[in-house]
């Protein structure tokens, strides 16, 4: 058993202007940063055994700052935990790709399906468990793991059998999402979803 906080990185400029980031690299802005700590201070008082973290900057930069404010060693880069890969979308406003492509299954060239992100969201759950438990047994690992929104989204949907996210919401940056990983399966445990609108990938 394998328990995860997944937190989804802080904003960037481009999330303040809803722009679609997918595999860009854009850093936090001052908010952001502030996410970050936001975070630190929800996951505080747990105990945690390592941060892993997306090899894009905007969630290294969460992670550092995770890291730090919870004394915990320096976060450790994951590969396969970046997101969504959007394609010909990046760097497109949000209402463009709505007014483009119809709505955010639509199929856009060079970009991962959703199936494809849940695919490779969960292998990488996987991966990142079964080196954790070799290095804590017999006791369960508590990891913090710092990804992004359409990865989050995900393994939410995944987890709950399709009934949230609510279509209409959206996951905040530097919100905290609480999964169980075990020979059964990944489960969701709690997940902080805003009242907003839907923003994938950005």
């Amino acid at each position: 058993m394998t328990f995860f906080a997944l937190v989804r990185h802080g904003q960037t400029a481009w999330n303040f202007d809803r722009r679609i980031q997918g595999l860009t690299d854009i850093p936090l802005n001052e908010t952001g940063l502030a996410d970050a700590r936001r975070a630190a201070d929800t996951l505080r008082g747990e105990t945690f055994d390592a941060v892993i973290t997306s090899p894009l900057l905007r969630a290294q930069q969460t992670a550092e700052v995770i890291a730090s404010e919870l004394s915990l060693p320096a976060p450790v880069i994951a590969p396969t935990l970046h997101e969504r890969a959007f394609g010909e979308a990046e760097g497109i406003l949000v209402q463009e790709f709505l007014d483009r492509y119809g709505d955010w299954h639509a199929e856009v060239p060079g970009a991962e399906s959703f199936d494809e992100v849940r695919e490779r969201a969960l292998a990488a759950l996987d991966e990142i468990a079964r080196r954790a438990r070799a290095r804590t047994a017999p006791r369960a690992p508590r990891l913090i793991v710092v990804t992004h929104g359409g990865l989050i989204r995900s393994l939410v949907h995944h987890a709950s059998k399709g009934t949230i996210p609510a279509h209409g919401s959206r996951l905040l940056n530097g919100s905290v999402h609480r999964f169980v990983a075990d020979t059964a399966g990944v489960h969701l445990l709690a997940s902080d979803l805003g009242q907003s609108e839907e923003l994938i990938g950005v």
